[in-house]
C-alpha cells in the first residue's frame, strides 16, 4: 500500500515558553498566561502577562521497574512466558524511556473534526490522528458510509476486506490503496475474519463465507440476531450470535461445505467477543460473564464473573487472558494450580473499554490496544501497562487488525480505515 505519511505530525514550532531572561520584561503582574503568546503571535513588549505556562503540582514518583524481559509472547510459538504474575501494571513509561517533557493530551480540534485551524502552523496541539512515537499513520481509506465493524487480510491476499453498518464490504488494493469493488450484503456487517484463503462475515442471522482462491461462496444458516464476533479453531468456525448462544460449523472436505456441529449455550444474553487460546475458546458476553470452553468436548469447563459491566472483549496471548467491559476495567487472568483461572491484576481506564488487540511493536515488544468509550485507542507496554501513546478518531474505533510487517488497520464510526506503521523510536 502506498505510504502517504502524514508530514505534520507534532508541531515543531518552538515559541520562547521561558519567559524573558535577565533584562527582559517584567515578570506578569497579573499572574495570567498571555492568550496572543499561547497563539504565537504576541507582539507587545514589556507584556503585562505571562510568556510561559503555570507550573503544575508535582507528579508522585513511579515505582521502580522490575526485571527487564519479554513477558508476552505470540501464542503460536507455544511458549510459557516468563516472570511472575507481580509483574503486571509496573515499570516506566514508554517504549524508549521516559520522557523528558510533557507532550499535549490530545491533538487539535480543528484538525480531528476535518475543519480548517485558523492557528495553522502556530497551533500548540499536533495536526495527528496519534500522539506516540512509536506509530505513525500511513494513509485513510474513506468509502463507507457507516461504522467500520470488520477487517480482514486473508492469507496470500493482496487485498484489504472491511465490513461496515453501512451493510457493505469493501474490497482495498494493498498497492494503491485504492478501492477495488464493493459487495452489498444488504444487511449490517456484524464482524468480519479471515483464515486462510476464507473470508467469513457476519450479518443478521447468518455468515457469509468466500474462499479468496477459488471464489465459491457459501451462506450458513443458523444464526437468531446479529452475529457479532467469530472464530476457527479445531477445524471448527465459531459464531456469536445475538441471542446468546455460539454456533459451531464443521467444514466438510466430501461436500466442499460448512455443516453444523454444536451449539454452544448457556450465555443468558448476547455473545460480543470470541477467542481461541490453547484448546479453550473463551466467550465475553452482554450478560457480564465470560465463559471458558473445552474444544475437545465443546463444553463450558468455568464461567468468570468478576466484571459489573458488559464484558466487550477477550485477548489471549501466551498463558494470560485479558478482558475489558463498560465496568471502566481490564482483567488479567492467570491459571491457576488447579487450572482455573483468577483475576491477577486489574488495570482502571476512566472510559468504558471496547476492544483489545495485542501485537508486537517494531522492536517486537508486545503491545496492547484498547479502544476507549472517548474515541480514542490507548497503547500500553505490556506487562507493566505503561503509556506508549494514543490514537484519536472522529468516533469510536470497534476495529483493529494486524496485518504482516508491522501495519495494523483501524475502522471507527463514522466509516474512516485508517492504516498504520510501527516505527522504531530509537531511529526516529
Amino acid at each position: 500500500m502506498d505510504i502517504e505519511t502524514d508530514g505534520r505530525f507534532g508541531n515543531k514550532r518552538v515559541h520562547n515558553r521561558l519567559g524573558p531572561g535577565p533584562g527582559g520584561a517584567p515578570s506578569s503582574t497579573t499572574g495570567k498566561v498571555c492568550n496572543f503568546w499561547r497563539a504565537g503571535r504576541c507582539n507587545r513588549f514589556p507584556c503585562p502577562y505571562l510568556h510561559s505556562e503555570l507550573p503544575e503540582a508535582a507528579a508522585p514518583p513511579k515505582r521502580s521497574a522490575g526485571p527487564g524481559g519479554n513477558v508476552w509472547r505470540n501464542p503460536n510459538t507455544g511458549g510459557r512466558g516468563g516472570g511472575g504474575h507481580n509483574r503486571w501494571g509496573r515499570g516506566p513509561g514508554g517504549g524508549s524511556g521516559a520522557a523528558t517533557h510533557r507532550p499535549p493530551d490530545r491533538p487539535c480540534k480543528f484538525f480531528l473534526a476535518g475543519t480548517d485551524c485558523s492557528y495553522g502552523e502556530r497551533c500548540r496541539y499536533p495536526h495527528s490522528y496519534c500522539i506516540s512515537d512509536s506509530i505513525t499513520m500511513l494513509t485513510l481509506l474513506k468509502g463507507h458510509e457507516k461504522g467500520v465493524t470488520g477487517i480482514a487480510l486473508p492469507t496470500g491476499s493482496d487485498k484489504l476486506y472491511s465490513g461496515s453498518k453501512d451493510g457493505t464490504v469493501r474490497t482495498w488494493d494493498c498497492q494503491t490503496g485504492q478501492c477495488a469493488g464493493v459487495i452489498t450484503m444488504g444487511r449490517e456487517v456484524g464482524c468480519m475474519i479471515s483464515e486462510g484463503p476464507w473470508l467469513f462475515v457476519g450479518i443478521p442471522d447468518a455468515v457469509k463465507v468466500w474462499n479468496m482462491q477459488t471464489a465459491a461462496e457459501m451462506n450458513l444458516t443458523g444464526p437468531t440476531g446479529q452475529v457479532y464476533a467469530l472464530a476457527v479453531a479445531s477445524e471448527l468456525l465459531f459464531a456469536a450470535t445475538q441471542d446468546g448462544r455460539i454456533l459451531a460449523w464443521r467444514f466438510s472436505s466430501a461436500t466442499n461445505c460448512f455443516e453444523p456441529a454444536a451449539s454452544l449455550d448457556g450465555h443468558k444474553l448476547a455473545v460480543v467477543s470470541l477467542i481461541v487460546g490453547g484448546m479453550r475458546l473463551y466467550s465475553a458476553s452482554m450478560d457480564k460473564t465470560i465463559r471458558v470452553w473445552d474444544l475437545a468436548t465443546l463444553q463450558c469447563i468455568q464461567t468468570l464473573s468478576d466484571h459489573t459491566d458488559v464484558v466487550m472483549s477477550v485477548l489471549c496471548w501466551d498463558q494470560f487472558l485479558l478482558s475489558c467491559s463498560l465496568d471502566q476495567t481490564i482483567k488479567v487472568w492467570a491459571a491457576t494450580e488447579s487450572g482455573n483461572l483468577e483475576v491477577t491484576y486489574t488495570h482502571k481506564e476512566e472510559q468504558g473499554a471496547l476492544a483489545l488487540s495485542g501485537m508486537p511493536d517494531a522492536q517486537s515488544k508486545p503491545v496492547l490496544l484498547c479502544s476507549l468509550n472517548d474515541n480514542t485507542v490507548r497503547l500500553y507496554d505490556l506487562p507493566s501497562f505503561s503509556d506508549r501513546g494514543r490514537i484519536f478518531s472522529k468516533q469510536e474505533i470497534r476495529a483493529i487488525q494486524m496485518g504482516p510487517g508491522g501495519l495494523f488497520f483501524t475502522g471507527d464510526g463514522t466509516g474512516e480505515l485508517k492504516v498504520w506503521q510501527w516505527v522504531d523510536a530509537a531511529q526516529t
